[in-house]
């Protein structure tokens, strides 16, 4: 019963935060600089292990997939698995792990150290809602970072497959096959819902992590606990609003 209370109270204290920081969306443009230092450290920061990433998971998927097609002559299909797989779950998903591990848990450590030293109980006192200064720009800059870094996610991942399809002997298709496959079966729909699931988890990630920070009480040992806790949390939300939005955006756009 007493986890079930904490549940309840863990998505009504996220509810609030989420309404008081879209009251202050118009506030955005006097904090532009808050804005974009959030973008960088969210987009910028986190660009070389996503990149990193996602041309070896690419690369993977290319490997299995030709390993498994050798024997049915369909491995000029690896392109339309590698691009369809990237765009719909792995891109979008990989990207939003890396935010939560990276930039969620700096984002809990942060928020929960400024609340155990009384920082957030200044900000009060002298009328500076830490919605406004401390959540909102972040909620801004992850709504225009995500897409940027599934993007790139998914183009480094693609071509990290068509470097292995053209490499590995056992494969050894050229990469106009690999594109050509990937062009035909990858549409635009398949990229757009992944980035609809990208914009999704980030936003719910930066959410989370904001409210476990803010929420922190007693002394800095709980620093750490908040931050393993707010990651554990983003990465459930992650796996179970994958389902829900898959369902979802299949009947909405069915093939």
């Amino acid at each position: 019963m007493k986890q079930l209370r904490n549940i309840c109270d863990g998505v009504g204290s996220v509810l609030a935060l989420l309404v008081r920081s879209v009251g202050y969306a118009g506030t955005l443009p006097l904090q532009l600089g808050r804005f974009i230092e959030q973008c960088y450290l969210i987009g910028y920061t986190t660009l070389p292990i996503v990149a990193i990433l996602s041309f070896f998971i690419g690369s993977v998927l290319a490997l299995q997939a030709g390993y498994s097609m050798q024997d049915f002559g369909a491995k000029s299909f690896i392109g339309s698995l590698v691009g369809l797989s990237m765009a719909r779950e792995l891109g979008p998903m990989m990207v939003s792990i890396l935010l939560a591990g990276r930039v969620g848990s700096a984002i809990t450590a942060e928020l929960a150290s400024m609340k155990v030293y009384q920082e957030i109980d200044a900000l009060e006192t002298m009328n500076i809602p830490p919605a406004r200064m401390l959540v909102m720009p972040r909620l801004a800059a992850v709504i225009v970072m995500m897409p940027v870094l599934t993007i790139i996610a998914n183009l480094v991942g693609w071509f990290g497959g068509a470097f292995v399809s053209s490499h590995v002997k056992f494969i050894d298709i050229d990469s106009s096959t690999y594109f050509g496959a990937l062009r035909h079966y990858t549409k635009f729909k398949d990229v757009a819902n992944g980035l609809i699931k990208a914009e999704v988890f980030g936003f719910v990630v930066v959410l989370v992590c904001c409210s476990i920070g803010l929420r922190t009480r007693g002394g800095p040992r709980e620093i750490g606990a908040s931050v393993t806790r707010a990651v554990v949390t983003s990465l459930i939300m992650i796996l179970v609003l994958d389902y829900f939005l898959t369902q979802v955006l299949l009947l909405i756009s069915p093939s």
